[in-house]
């Protein structure tokens, strides 16, 4: 199974709210998941980023593959 670590959309219109998640890159983007390891909120004064550094070290040790946003998020 090819897993890729990515934002997935919650909150409501016009208010978007994410969550940083490892999913199966066949799944579309709100779809399941298999672990939630951080949030993005990027309407918030400044841009809230939460990430939980272990887990994310975990899944890329193990083959999970970053989306572009996902990497620039976790330099910050």
């Amino acid at each position: 199974m090819a897993t890729v670590i990515r934002l997935t959309r919650m909150g409501r219109k016009k208010k978007p709210f994410y969550r940083i998640v490892v999913t199966d890159s066949r799944k579309r983007r709100d779809g399941g998941w298999i672990e939630s390891i951080g949030f993005y909120n990027p309407i918030a004064s400044p841009a809230i980023i939460t990430i939980n550094k272990e887990r994310l070290e975990y899944w890329k040790s193990v083959g999970a593959k970053m989306s572009e946003r996902v990497a620039s998020l976790s330099k910050q």
